[in-house]
């Protein structure tokens, strides 16, 4: 007989557990009898139960049932999903009814009957696990939500870099492989995993991407393995990770390689044991998950300096992808470009104008360290101010190639040379987030905050 469900019963009885317990543990996997109603919130706090047989009265010569009452509150406090079956006696049929309307799943009444005891409980396993699988779903599809509400397109461009990429991408995405997708900032590396995704058996699954740059290391573990209720100030309630919402599906992690260290070893070990425990419980959920990861540092140099652990590496990049930078794409410069500006004369509600060739070859020409990125502000750009329906080349407001920027002899604020300190560290670190935080002595969340505020280019 397999055993099913974990069951919790409270009762001041002590004969009645003995009894319940005799019956019951050959039916259920995990079976624990209290007699201290007090020990409840201990109890239930470190064991995920199914169900609590929770008697009505405890204290001697008291049949108000007000305890139970009680008691069924501070247990739905701890857990709103968990299936409370009130043990009463016949008098209290009145107050289990009313139990019921607070919260109560269902009541037994005493003395039971063995079989429709066992059948109650069993049921009450059944609705406390599809209540979970509720939930869960639920949170995924918020996940999912987020993700559709992100617009994407398909990969653009004719050059023999990019079309040798595509090329890679077709022949992995049909298998289970760990993908490294390296690159410059702005080449277009979610799109890539995208596009992996779209080509492999888990399409019909979902696709969840996270930003592990944005992440400090006091939300890591909460946002990528999720937690209970209570684990900590803010968790008000149970909510599963970024590892379970995608669940046979594929996850894809962005800039693996701002992880800090230890943040780096709880990774490993998830890969290695393929399960993830949230924070503040004692179980585990398995996962299945089709791992993409990318980031635009130089791993290797990142090894050499114990910066990221060489284990690791060989756990996401069964196969590495590296994406080329915009300039060396050549003319999918201006198939982009074209694309952005029909896009962006869509979005403003002008007629799409046409690029002169000196403007072409002014653009084919250009560095563009910010990659697909910075074109496209560019095209945005040139739209908003365009004059005529040609865009000739002054009309794209390009950095020379070799320019550093710098403060200069004029005068400048204090808020015009901190946006300069920042854009020459990403500079000089190619856009490394953490390595940008470490040289310029701030967090990475306060440097996120000023390259949004400052609208840097990174």
């Amino acid at each position: 007989m397999k055993k099913n469900g974990k069951l919790l019963i409270v009762d001041d009885n002590k004969s009645v557990l003995s009894s319940l317990k005799l019956f019951l543990k050959h039916h259920f996997e995990l079976l624990d009898t209290c007699s201290n109603p007090n020990q409840i919130p201990g109890l239930v706090t470190k064991d995920k139960y199914d169900v609590v047989l929770l008697d009505m009265n405890f204290s001697a010569g008291v049949n108000s049932g007000n305890e139970g009452l009680y008691w069924l509150r501070e247990i739905l406090k701890l857990d709103t999903s968990l299936v409370v079956i009130l043990f009463t006696a016949y008098g209290d049929v009145n107050l289990a009814v009313n139990a019921m309307k607070e919260g109560a799943t269902d009541f037994i009444l005493k003395p039971w009957d063995n079989k429709k005891l066992l059948a109650t409980l069993q049921s009450g396993v059944e609705l406390h696990r599809t209540r979970v699988q509720v939930e869960k779903l639920e949170q995924q599809k918020n996940y999912l939500q987020k993700d559709l509400n992100q617009k994407f397109v398909n990969i653009i461009g004719e050059s023999k870099a990019i079309k040798e990429v595509l090329n890679t991408v077709k022949k992995v995405a049909a298998t289970e492989a760990n993908i490294l997708i390296l690159g410059e900032n702005g080449t277009g590396k979610e799109l890539i995993a995208r596009e992996i995704y779209q080509l492999s058996s888990r399409k019909k699954n979902i696709f969840l991407g996270v930003d592990l740059g944005a992440l400090s290391d006091n939300l890591f573990e909460s946002e990528l393995f999720g937690h209970v209720k209570g684990s900590f100030t803010d968790a008000k309630e149970d909510r599963i990770g970024r590892f379970q919402a995608a669940n046979k599906g594929t996850i894809f992690l962005d800039e693996i390689g701002n992880l800090s260290m230890p943040m780096q070893a709880k990774l490993l070990s998830v890969l290695q044991n393929r399960v993830v425990t949230p924070i503040g419980s004692n179980n585990q959920d398995e996962i299945d998950v089709r791992l993409i990861c990318a980031t635009n540092a130089n791993i290797q140099k990142l090894i050499s300096t114990d910066s990221f652990r060489e284990d690791l590496l060989y756990r996401i990049n069964t196969i590495t992808i590296e994406l080329p930078p915009l300039r060396e794409r050549g003319s999918d410069v201006l198939i982009i470009g074209e694309h952005f500006l029909k896009q962006f004369a869509q979005k403003y509600g002008k007629k799409l104008p046409v690029i002169h060739s000196e403007a072409k070859e002014k653009l084919v020409a250009y560095s563009w360290p910010g990659n697909i990125r910075e074109l496209r502000h560019c095209m945005e750009r040139a739209i908003i101010l365009a004059d005529s329906d040609v865009l000739q080349a002054n009309d794209f407001h390009l950095e020379q190639k070799d320019s550093q920027v710098s403060f200069g002899s004029k005068p400048i604020s204090l808020e015009e040379g901190e946006r300069v300190i920042i854009e020459n560290s990403l500079k000089r670190n190619r856009g490394n987030i953490s390595q940008v935080a470490k040289e310029l002595n701030i967090g990475r969340q306060t440097l996120y905050r000023k390259i949004e505020k400052y609208n840097i280019l990174h």
